[in-house]
């Protein structure tokens, strides 16, 4: 097992659950120390005591919902005051909901950017001082490969996952010359309570559960990258060499696609 994350700080939100829980256990597996943030406390709890007792890891959590931006101020205020470095940050909170255009509630659209746009770029602004002061530092970003195909009923999801895409490409340039790695995760669906809220009927679970990543799966191939200058992570491969086609022949990949786009 790869010694490169013995004794690293690593900062996951959205940890209570899903694959940043499973990525939590493999860093802790691998001799990290972690910052676990969620919104739910008691799952953290539960998380950081099983953790520290079969990994022997310092494992912090604390309450945080993204959305608040004044939350997050104070939150990693008070975790950056406690860390001699930031070695990765993961931001991994994030929510969707699978609606048409019009279906769509003001509300749950900014509730949707708050989360997945806002709250990551919040997260990351507070760990790239100390980064760049470190000289070193990585920040991933789980997105989606519905932020490189925008498919039917996914239009706000799908939004804010190009807009994260967008800020990860752009950070990335940034950052090069501070030697701080930044890579963006694009997963297609995965087997988690990601679909209670985002599918509530269950059709589209129903309609690809075949083609479902396991988050263990996922969390393995994010750890894996940690600490190296990985540009993106796809997942399934296949999936990802469809959005390469979309790139080069979108009127022709529309039409064709348009059935199984409709599952959802």
């Amino acid at each position: 097992m790869s010694e490169r994350l013995k004794n690293k700080n690593i900062i996951i939100t959205g940890a209570s659950g899903g694959i940043g829980a499973s990525m939590a256990a493999l860093c802790a597996e691998r001799g990290a120390n972690l910052v676990l943030l969620a919104r739910n406390d008691e799952k953290l709890g539960t998380l950081k005591a099983d953790l520290e007792r079969r990994f022997q890891v310092n494992v912090d959590v604390h309450k945080l919902d993204v959305s608040n931006t004044d939350e997050v101020e104070a939150v990693f205020s008070k975790v950056l005051e406690q860390l001699s470095s930031v070695d990765v940050l993961v931001n991994n909170a994030g929510y969707g909901i699978f609606r048409e255009a019009y279906e769509a509630k003001i509300d749950d659209i900014k509730g949707m950017f708050a989360v997945n746009v806002v709250g990551l770029m919040a997260c990351t602004s507070m760990v790239l001082p100390k980064m760049q002061q470190q000289g070193s530092g990585h920040i991933i970003n789980i997105a989606s490969q519905a932020g490189k195909i925008a498919t039917p009923k996914s239009s706000v999801y799908s939004a804010t996952k190009h807009a994260v895409l967008g800020y990860t490409n752009s950070l990335r340039m940034e950052l090069s010359k501070h030697h701080i790695f930044v890579t963006a995760i694009n997963p297609g669906p995965i087997e988690t309570n990601f679909f209670t809220i985002a599918d509530e009927k269950g059709t589209y679970v129903k309609n690809v559960k075949k083609f479902m990543l396991k988050p263990e799966y996922v969390a393995k191939k994010v750890v894996d990258a940690m600490l190296t200058p990985t540009r993106e992570i796809n997942l399934p491969r296949w999936m990802n060499a469809g959005s390469i086609v979309y790139a080069l022949f979108p009127r022709l990949f529309e039409r064709l696609g348009r059935r199984a786009f409709n599952q959802k």
